[in-house]
């Protein structure tokens, strides 16, 4: 069994953080050897949890970063925390960050202002950035085009775009990460984007405890679930398994700067 990684998942929620030991072993039993944790969610105390949670275990690395929906609360004074928690050698990126104009939980500016300074910050940290966009392609293309994408780059997770926003994204200097919506029956757009990124762009990832793959889909997500989407993407594109998983490995320690295996 190949090894393979989950690049974004949400280990600190409270779904899935009572369960940590087993969904982690479920995951090493599922071959998957890395993985990115993201806190984001709600309060500062999810990113220090996740920070925590990275410490105590060498294969998970941490994301810290205020996600779209909570935007309004992200403010000069949540910045600063998440610049402090990012000290430790275990964040390996900024985010996640970005704009979903689908749920409009915080509004349009909040948002924009809020992704603004996760882009000044992980370039003044040297981090990549972790992006979440729904139904925001253009406009966050167009705040990157002026800011620049910050040096150490950048990863648009759970992608749910077309071929097009993938192209546009791609050359703007992105990854690109593919969830369990690969499987889903009706994501033919996402599974028409993930046929054009290039090999060398492309990473897996569940965003766990969201967004479940099938046979699974409705019930609670958890990293070894991302196996379903590495097989999705491998079938899709009629890749050789190893050789693919290979490249997905060394996409994430390129852009995440992991330890060598």
């Amino acid at each position: 069994m190949e090894p393979i990684l989950d690049a974004h998942c949400h280990l600190a929620d409270p779904r899935l953080y009572p369960d940590l030991a087993g969904a982690l072993a479920r995951a090493a039993a599922a071959g998957v050897e890395t993985i990115i944790a993201v806190g984001a969610i709600e309060t500062i105390e999810t990113d220090r949890l996740t920070v925590e949670i990275a410490g105590r275990h060498p294969h998970i690395f941490a994301a810290v970063g205020v996600h779209p929906h909570n935007a309004a609360d992200c403010g000069p004074a949540r910045i600063a925390a998440l610049a402090e928690l990012a000290r430790s050698p275990k964040v390996a990126a900024i985010g996640e960050t970005g704009l979903d104009f689908h749920y409009m939980h915080s509004s349009a500016e909040s948002q924009e202002r809020a992704l603004r300074s996760h882009l000044e910050l992980a370039r003044a940290l040297d981090r990549p950035v972790m992006i979440h966009c729904r139904d925001a392609e253009r406009r966050l293309c167009e705040i990157v085009r002026e800011t620049g994408l910050p040096p150490a780059g950048g990863m648009i997770h759970c992608f749910t775009g077309d071929a097009g926003a993938a192209e546009e994204f791609v050359k703007l200097g992105f990854y690109i990460s593919f969830s369990g919506i690969l499987t889903f029956r009706k994501a033919d757009a996402p599974r028409a984007a993930a046929l054009i990124v290039p090999e060398d762009r492309l990473l897996i990832e569940t965003d766990a405890p969201y967004l479940a793959p099938e046979p699974y889909r409705g019930k609670r997500n958890e990293p070894g679930y991302v196996r379903r989407t590495f097989e999705a993407l491998t079938a899709l594109r009629g890749a050789d398994a190893s050789a693919l998983a290979a490249r997905i490995r060394g996409n994430a320690a390129r852009l995440f700067t992991l330890p060598a295996r």
